[in-house]
């Protein structure tokens, strides 16, 4: 753990995650003709006829036969025991209507996370309670690439807080094993892993990570993202209430972990995720806002080529100047096509970016 904790202070003290020279970002239109013109698309996954006031935190999947499903929660608003976990699908060119997609009981749900294993099985995972500090984990799985669904019960029967995915999908390791970035919020804010090598039948918690309250004032980090850049060696990004983008890596597939240290890469204490592609290039869909709490706009795309550990900032998903506008909570994956993005718009709307790969260059 010492050997640990050296290697965080060192990682805080180098500043990974600086800037590289960029060219000009390209704003929301340029982007998108980019990525139309790619025969990619932009759209609402629903109009203003939803059947929700308010909805928040999607998420987004690509089935086996190429469909794409998108999940989010809605209701009144956020925290109000109305609110359930809805759910659309994206396949011959249009978005189903929206279908409420699990209400196990009247208090509120949130942070739906879809995830696709190696052998095509569908699970959405998400949180039940009316309070984020004692929040249970739960979830259902899908064989038939999301058309039914099993129902949802406990991932880990009798936990309060919040085992699995957080907020972030879970990665498959080149062993095998699933580790899904996870976060608790009791008191303090604190980042761990979860890890199944048994397909989500079974977890096993890492230790919370450390963080040095010194350094990160406040309540601290959580909602990491995961990504591996070579056998065993996996790395984690995540938000925080100090202003920055901060890190944490693991030598043994995710068992422990460094001591969590900052990036130089802006945060408003927001949620973020990540993609890496086979080629070693990593994607980060964040708000590049220096401020604890600060506001939801703009929404950037960036990319690094070196493992984190500089970034360049790519596009403009949106670039409201209104700080009261929200855009907020990305989702990034794979696709067929490239990879497929999904956020939160003003909370009246989800949008979905699916970009073809020819267009992230």
């Amino acid at each position: 753990m010492k050997m640990w904790l050296a290697l965080g202070m060192m990682g805080a003290l180098l500043s990974v995650g600086a800037w590289t020279q960029e060219a000009a970002i390209m704003s929301p239109d340029e982007f998108q003709k980019q990525v139309e013109n790619a025969k990619g698309r932009v759209d609402f996954i629903f109009a203003d006829d939803r059947p929700f006031k308010q909805c928040h935190a999607s998420t987004v999947v690509e089935t086996a036969n190429g469909a794409l499903i998108s999940a989010w929660f809605g209701g009144t608003e956020e925290k109000n025991p109305d609110v359930g976990i809805w759910m659309a699908r994206f396949e011959n060119g249009a978005w189903s209507k929206p279908e409420l997609a699990a209400k196990v009981n009247q208090t509120a749900h949130w942070n739906p996370v879809l995830f696709r294993d190696a052998e095509g099985a569908v699970y959405l995972f998400f949180k039940v309670g009316p309070q984020i500090p004692f929040w249970q984990t739960y979830w259902k799985q899908s064989a038939d690439n999301g058309i039914t669904w099993t129902d949802p019960v406990e991932l880990v029967p009798g936990d309060k807080g919040g085992r699995g995915p957080v907020k972030n999908q879970p990665i498959i390791l080149s062993d095998g094993a699933w580790i899904a970035p996870a976060s608790t919020e009791f008191r303090k804010e604190v980042p761990f892993a979860d890890r199944s090598t048994d397909r989500g039948k079974t977890w096993t918690r890492s230790a919370d990570w450390v963080i040095d309250r010194s350094m990160l004032k406040g309540h601290g980090a959580i909602q990491p993202a995961f990504w591996e850049s070579a056998p065993g060696k996996v790395h984690a990004l995540m938000r925080s209430d100090g202003g920055r983008i901060w890190r944490a890596d693991s030598e043994d597939g995710g068992k422990t972990w460094s001591a969590v240290y900052a990036t130089d890469l802006p945060n408003n204490n927001s949620g973020i995720d990540l993609l890496r592609l086979e080629d070693g290039r990593i994607f980060l869909v964040y708000n590049p806002v220096e401020k604890d709490w600060g506001a939801r706009t703009p929404l950037d795309l960036a990319v690094s080529n070196d493992d984190g550990k500089t970034w360049r900032r790519l596009a403009h998903l949106e670039n409201d100047p209104n700080q009261d506008s929200e855009y907020s909570y990305p989702t990034i994956v794979r696709t067929r096509q490239g990879v497929a993005i999904t956020y939160t718009w003003q909370r009246q709307r989800v949008r979905c970016w699916q970009i073809p790969l020819e267009s992230l260059k």
